[in-house]
């Protein structure tokens, strides 16, 4: 089967294009290296060099494909507040323009990384798919607004699409030294060079962190599923449990053999306070559950960021 992943040399997209690599299918990647990196290209995959927003690079890279799994974006949240227009470029008009091209080019389905962002904190705790939205960056709403381009493909054209909130992710190929670097792999890397962690907030702040092999699962359950049930639909996909940012230094520490001394400092804009999904959802039209603990997730981070040197 030939199937497209956009932003396939970035952290999520890399690690699903290898597992569909390994099941023989054949992959095409459409990246524009913005921060991508060509050492997470897989050499199995032919690779197209090119913008999400951009139609003749959506149109060429999709062609003769069945199967689009759509993860490029601009992810940082702190990144939106400061750049919304080119936020919203990426992320609502490049969902758009891909959803378009792989209507025309015959696509059976195009499944969707959405973000928990899009919840902004919600009262009910944890979270269903059902509870009331209320973005609370530009990040957010672009991703809203990408679930809604969805849904309407599939109601009104018929193209098969699956939306996939993920919480949290984290994992190897996950860098410290990106611009607007994830959490985890910051507290690793200060641990590992005797630098204290900066956390911002008071560390109590919580999160449903998720490793990148359950979300490739996720990816590759909704690829499959009945459409019927899942077409038009969007899932929660996250471990289901709550880490505050003191929890995560605190497993760290122990597996370390460092004692953590945080640096706190101003919470950053954009942030939701609490965070933690209900999915039952994708355990029930996807047959998805997330199987990967938080201490063996962190373990082989750590094992990854260490083998860096």
């Amino acid at each position: 089967m030939r199937v497209l992943v956009t932003g396939g040399a970035g952290f999520i997209g890399s690690h699903l294009v290898d597992a569909l690599v390994a099941r023989g299918d054949d992959v095409v990647v459409l990246d524009d290296l913005s921060t991508g990196s060509r050492n997470n290209l897989h050499p199995g995959a032919t690779f197209v060099e090119g913008s999400i927003a951009d139609e003749d690079a959506a149109r060429a890279a999709v062609e003769g494909c069945e199967l689009v799994f759509h993860e490029a974006a601009h992810k940082a949240v702190l990144r939106s507040v400061e750049q919304p227009l080119t936020t919203d470029t990426a992320n609502t008009h490049g969902t758009l323009t891909m959803l378009k091209a792989a209507l025309d080019a015959g696509v059976r389905r195009f499944v969707h990384a959405s973000s928990s962002s899009v919840y902004g904190g919600a009262d009910l705790v944890p979270t269903p798919e059902s509870a009331p939205l209320l973005p609370r960056s530009p990040y957010a709403v672009t991703k809203l607004a990408a679930e809604h381009y969805c849904r309407v493909f599939a109601e009104l054209y018929g193209l098969q699409t699956v939306a996939l909130r993920y919480f949290n992710v984290y994992g190897p190929r996950q860098r410290p030294d990106a611009l607007y670097a994830a959490v985890i792999p910051l507290f690793i890397d200060a641990l590992l060079n005797g630098r204290d962690p900066l956390v911002h907030g008071d560390g109590l702040q919580s999160r449903d962190f998720t490793y990148i092999a359950d979300v490739v699962a996720a990816n590759r359950r909704a690829a499959v599923a009945d459409a019927a049930s899942a077409s038009g639909h969007v899932y929660n996909v996250a471990a289901g449990r709550e880490w505050t940012l003191l929890d995560i230094l605190r497993v760290l520490g122990a597996q370390l053999g460092i004692e953590p001394h945080p640096q706190f400092s101003e919470p950053r804009a954009g942030d939701v306070r609490h965070s933690r999904a209900d999915a039952s959802a994708a355990a029930r039209d996807l047959d998805f559950r997330a199987t990967v603990g938080l201490e063996d997730g962190l373990r082989m981070t750590v094992d990854w960021l260490r083998s860096l040197g």
